[in-house]
């Protein structure tokens, strides 16, 4: 008779672990940063482009065209590919708390959440931290959705 023995699994809800598998979460916080970057420039370029079709009224109201085209465009770009343009660059993904990419719904929640932190100063200022300080480098809308940003497995 042979005995069972009970291999605990190199995730927590699916993503790596950043301590038995670091090379998931190296630099992705800068990674990060720089796909922001990245993706402020998309979205200035989006929102450029959209102007003439707001018959440049856009001009006026610039911060709620900023707003709508940002959170459109990373909407598109997380729910077809789980990351941005930018992430792509970067070469990191947003994957849900059982690995998997972002379906639609997930992406739109996060979309949501990095939305309302941008427009909220402290929020944004909180989040950061927190991406800096914990080992997974995942913000306030990751924590409260158990997603994270992982260098793009091979």
């Amino acid at each position: 008779m042979t005995a069972r023995v009970h291999v605990r699994p190199a995730t927590i809800y699916g993503l790596p672990d950043p301590v038995r598998e670091p090379q998931f979460y190296e630099g992705v916080t800068t990674k990060r940063g720089l796909a922001w970057v990245a993706d402020t420039v998309v979205t200035f370029g989006l929102c450029l482009l959209a102007l003439p079709f707001t018959a440049f009224t856009g001009l006026f109201w610039w911060p709620v065209l900023w707003l709508m085209v940002g959170f459109l465009y990373r909407w598109a770009t997380l729910s077809t590919g789980s990351a941005t343009w930018g992430m792509r660059l970067m070469a990191i993904q947003i994957r849900d708390r059982d690995g998997s990419r972002l379906d639609a719904a997930t992406a739109f929640a996060h979309v949501l959440g990095y939305t309302v932190s941008v427009a909220v100063l402290p929020l944004q200022l909180a989040s950061i931290g927190v991406m800096v300080a914990l080992r997974r480098g995942q913000g306030l809308t990751d924590l409260a959705l158990g997603t994270a940003a992982i260098n793009r497995p091979a």
